[in-house]
This record gives C-alpha cells, structure tokens and sequence, in this order.
C-alpha cells in the first residue's frame, strides 16, 4: 500500500515534522494527492495487463532537453519543493530539515540496490521513466505544462523514488532494454509499466520485448501494482514535430556536440549514429551522459 503510506505523509498542510527538527523549523509537508482514502481504495491490477495496452512505436530523442521539462523540482508550497516531498514520504523514520524545507535525515532503503541510507544528501530522487526517456515516447508532443507536471509527478507513487544517487547514475536515461537495478527487478519493471500507462507513453520494441524478459521470471504477485489513475495529458506547444522513424538525427563532429544539443546515446547494432563517433572505452555505446 505504498500509495496509502505516500498519501498519509503528503495529506493536509497542518503536519508537522516532530521530534528532532533542526533550527526549529516546523514546516508542514504539502499536499500531494486528493486524500487517504481515495488511496487506500486504490486497487491493484497486473503490469502484464498493463504492458499490453501500451503503443508500441519506434522513438528518437531528436530535441530532448532537461529544460523543456522544467527547470529543477517545482515548488509544492510551504517552502517545500517536490524532492522535500518525497523525501518525507518515503523515509521509514521522522525526518529532520532545515527552515526553508531541506530534508536533512531520515531512513530509506533505496529499491534499485537495497542500500539503506539516512542522510538525505546521499539519495537522488529519479524519475521512474526517465525524462528522455518519457521525450522518445510521447512526451515530445506535450505541452511544456504537461511536461513539468509529468517530471513532478506527487499523484501516483510509483512515478518518482529516492534512491541512492550511485544507482541513479548508473540508470542515467536508461529504459528497461540499457538497465535493469540490481535488487527487485520485477517490481522495478512492474512499476515501470505502470508509469508509462498512466502518462500514454509508447514502448519500441526491444524495449517490450526486454520488459517480456523480466516479467518471465516473476511470479503474479510480483507483477502486481497499484492500478495507476490516467494523468491529464495535453499536446501541442512549441515543440518541434518527431522526424519520421526512419530519418537519422544531425550528425556533429564530436559526442561533446551531439551531446550539447541533447541528441545521444547511439547503441551499437542498433542505432546507425554509433558508428559515426568513437567508442573509446568500447562499451558499444557512444554519446552517453
């Protein structure tokens, strides 16, 4: 009941931090979802179920940038931004912050390898489906309106978790085919899922079938997940429209370039632009961030 457990943290601005509070501060954590019954009445359904309602198209990251998304977390009101917010959700003990809402400590276990971590400075709050990730899907013909919300997502709890920043790093922009987490990678991909159909994302397809993999190996509980509510998506904006499938993105003279003007990474196999870069630590994969 992890949206249960969200919602009790996030409902109501009259919540206090409690005990342990640094420089006296007694900031109440914001609202983020209509309430805790609606949460506890929340249903569950089969990622499986999920996945195959999903679009299945091809994707390009021509004109990602992480500024088209918003710039940094949104302010979620009391001087707590969405970060604070989930920071307080998650953590298994009281937190303690400072005046202007900056969680200090807490207690996590983050889901992509287990850690359990109590300062906060030592989590990265990640977007399930990565920001560019959810661009190559979809999210390139939102309004940027849409697109803040989306990488601010406080309504369904499986869109944004604190995980140690090590883990994070290494998913980078990754979907499910470039990483899997090292600890829970059937509630991983579950909740993946569940991200994707809440927002209208698409998946390509060596991403499905890499989704297939993984739900192979788990059991029907495993797969279960909090049925997500359908987010309010709107299209249009200043947002260039998607070259076709088959069209190739600019070619630059250097990954540094490509990757300036948020174009990258390029898969050995899969992606013709690979081979116009080198792969100097011969991981197959060029332009990464």
């Amino acid at each position: 009941m992890k949206n249960a457990v969200r919602a009790l943290a996030l409902v109501g601005c009259l919540a206090l931090i409690g005990a342990g509070l640094s420089s006296a501060s007694a900031t109440p954590v914001p609202t983020a979802t209509p309430s805790v019954a609606d949460a506890k009445r929340a249903s569950t359904i089969s990622a499986k179920t999920l996945l195959k309602r999903l679009t299945v198209r091809s994707e390009t990251r021509a004109g990602y940038a992480r500024a088209k998304f918003g710039r940094g977390w949104k302010a979620q009101g009391k001087g707590c931004d969405t970060r604070a917010v989930v920071l307080r959700s998650e953590s298994k003990s009281r937190t303690t912050q400072t005046r202007n809402c900056t969680i200090k400590r807490g207690k996590w276990r983050s889901q992509y390898d287990g850690r359990v971590v109590r300062r906060a400075s030592k989590l990265d709050i990640d977007h399930r489906v990565p920001l560019a990730e959810a661009w190559d899907s979809g999210a390139k013909k939102w309004t940027k309106k849409t697109r803040i919300a989306y990488a601010n997502d406080l309504g369904y709890a499986e869109s944004l978790v604190a995980v140690t920043a090590r883990s994070n790093r290494a998913k980078g922009d990754g979907d499910i085919a470039q990483w899997l987490p090292s600890k829970s990678r059937c509630s991983y991909a579950a909740r993946y899922v569940a991200v994707k159909y809440r927002w209208r994302l698409a998946v390509d397809k060596r991403e499905k079938r890499a989704i297939t993999r993984v739900f192979s190996g788990c059991g029907r509980r495993g797969l279960k997940v909090a049925k997500p509510g359908r987010a309010s998506v709107k299209t249009g904006g200043n947002s260039a429209p998607a070259p076709p499938p088959s069209s190739n993105d600019p070619r630059f003279g250097t990954c540094g370039v490509a990757i300036a003007h948020g174009y990258g990474p390029y898969y050995r196999g899969r992606d013709p632009e690979y081979s116009w870069y080198i792969d100097r630590d011969r991981d197959g994969i060029v332009c990464e961030r």
